[in-house]
């Protein structure tokens, strides 16, 4: 009879009221060794005297009640330290503060990317269990062979190398157990502790930072969320043949585990890439661009923990993506003004640049907008001073551009730290291949290119018929607003009172004219001249009913 496994790696980290002690317990010490930290570093004449007197006394009582390591650090070690301490979820808590430069403070974040996304190997026997639970079968039925030694063992999931009864080459990943339990009791907990920490730490949004994360690690707890991600990214990249992402066998697949296949190949970071001949190299480069310019700003949709760790180098050569449980996702709204921004970025357009950057911005009353455009305007006069020496960072200017924004309280999504990080990638990587490479003029090209499939006459005119039934509800009700247009003339003619009919009137007759060439594009045979005459009476009805 066979024994059932028992192991579990996260038992110390569950039930919440234990983990709502420990929360309490290292929050309200990393408050207190936050003010230490802080009267430390005071200048030596604010510690002369009566000076900073209360903030002096509260430290100096308070320093016993935290932990002798912590009481000479600076805050920023101390928040690491008590993150490692709390466990899986808050590590990567951290690493997604980390990528949020535009709102923290740099000291903060770059401490933070020392945080380790790695845990000791659970034992194979417990995986075996996992496996066989989640897809109801004996694991001897479900692969022909399965290493022991796992790839990788992160804090969420750990990869083995097998091999499938159809003798491919397969990667499993598998949730670790406890894993998910922890992960939820953790994330309530963090909600209610953003709340807390919003009042107090408004500046550094702490509950937007918190719902971000939540809303991310929900997703990563549950494997179909990535088998979902590699085969949408396969569909858009279905016409590129340089590029390639894992094929997910879903018999073999479930929430808790993920078969897909393996890639063998090469970090892109490595010297193997230097045995590629210069053209392969140049290829490899290209195709980087091109990739990550199209998931941003043409499908909106994009690899959102993008490393070179998660990069293969594939025989073609060819480029390989894995490791995409974590996406971004950008609005039809947002997409557009991204690619509306960085187009302008690449073509120096320095008005585009403020006023694109603005439009994807959460502004509010507190906001200073004319600051914020005159610093954005400022900075990229200086970095297209600098792109003449060939010292030209795209990724850094985005950033910068990010944290400006704090300064003059105004905040932007996360997604865009993340599309920081996925250009950042391929800059490294470009740059290790090519030390002198010009970022801006390769990505000019492939956004030309995207500029032109977007606006191909083909595509106009498939934009036009999916509105097409929104233009023919206001063609229906064009009777019903052009008398009451002609009601409003005949009483502002007799009476010479309201304003002006025509300023009403203006809108149905342009509503009418896009009806009128939705149904021509529909037809697709009009001539030009139609389109022209029509553009042109349509501004000269506006301008009369001005």
């Amino acid at each position: 009879m066979k024994m059932k496994v028992t192991y579990n790696t996260f038992a110390i980290y569950k039930g919440v009221p234990l983990r709502l002690y420990l929360l309490y317990k290292h929050v309200a010490g990393l408050l207190i060794g936050g003010l230490v930290a802080y009267v430390r570093g005071l200048p030596p004449y604010r510690k002369k005297w009566f000076r900073s007197l209360i903030p002096r006394l509260s430290a100096f009582f308070l320093r016993w009640f935290i932990k002798r390591e912590f009481r000479k650090q600076p805050f920023e070690v101390q928040l690491r330290r008590r993150l490692e301490m709390l466990g899986p979820t808050y590590v990567k808590l951290g690493q997604i503060m980390a990528i949020r430069e535009d709102i923290l403070p740099k000291n903060v974040t770059e401490e933070l990317k020392q945080l380790l996304d790695s845990l000791p190997e659970v034992p194979f026997e417990v995986i075996r269990e996992t496996i066989e639970k989640s897809l109801e079968k004996p694991l001897k039925t479900l692969f022909l062979d399965i290493k022991k030694k796992p790839l990788g063992s992160a804090s969420i999931g750990q990869t083995h190398r097998a091999t499938s009864y159809h003798g491919k080459p397969v990667v499993i990943k598998v949730i670790k157990p406890g894993i998910r339990d922890t992960i939820l009791s953790d994330l309530k907990l963090l909600q209610i502790l953003g709340g807390f920490l919003e009042m107090i730490l408004s500046r550094y949004q702490p509950k937007v930072i918190i719902e971000e994360f939540c809303r991310y690690t929900r997703k990563e707890i549950d494997l179909t969320y990535e088998a979902d991600h590699a085969e949408i990214f396969a569909a858009n990249f279905r016409d590129h043949p340089n590029v390639a992402f894992p094929k997910i066998y879903r018999e073999l697949s479930s929430t808790d585990v993920l078969c897909m296949e393996f890639f063998d190949g090469f970090k892109p970071n490595t010297p193997q890439i230097f045995e590629l001949s210069d053209a392969e190299q140049q290829q490899v480069i290209d195709v980087g661009v091109e990739t990550i310019i199209k998931m941003l700003y043409e499908d909106g949709f994009f690899h959102a923990d993008l490393h070179a760790g998660n990069l293969i180098i594939l025989p073609g050569p060819k480029i390989a993506f894995i490791d995409v449980g974590m996406v971004g996702r950008f609005e039809e709204k947002v997409k557009k003004h991204m690619f509306y921004y960085f187009y302008s970025l690449v073509n120096g357009d320095i008005e585009g640049v403020s006023k694109h950057l603005l439009s994807m911005a959460k502004v509010t009353s507190q906001s200073d907008v004319p600051g914020f455009k005159r610093a954005v305007s400022e900075l990229f006069r200086r970095y297209l001073i600098m792109s003449s020496h060939g010292t030209f960072s795209l990724a850094e200017l985005i950033l910068h551009s990010l944290s400006i924004g704090g300064e003059f309280r105004i905040f932007f999504p996360v997604e865009m730290t993340l599309m920081v990080k996925a250009l950042v990638t391929f800059e490294g990587v470009g740059q290790y291949l090519a030390p002198h490479l010009d970022i801006p003029e390769l990505s000019r090209k492939h956004m030309q290119n995207i500029y032109l499939r977007r606006y191909h006459p083909k595509n106009l005119i498939e934009q036009i018929i999916r509105g097409m039934p929104e233009l023919v509800d206001t063609l229906v009700q064009m009777p019903k607003l052009v008398s009451d247009g002609s009601r409003s003339l005949e009483q502002f003619l007799t009476e010479g009172t309201g304003e002006n009919p025509l300023a009403g009137l203006k809108s149905s007759i342009m509503a009418g004219a896009m009806v009128i060439a939705g149904v021509l594009a529909f037809v697709q045979d009009a001539h030009p001249i139609m389109w022209i005459a029509l553009f042109v009476s349509s501004l000269i009805f506006y301008f009369w009913g001005k």
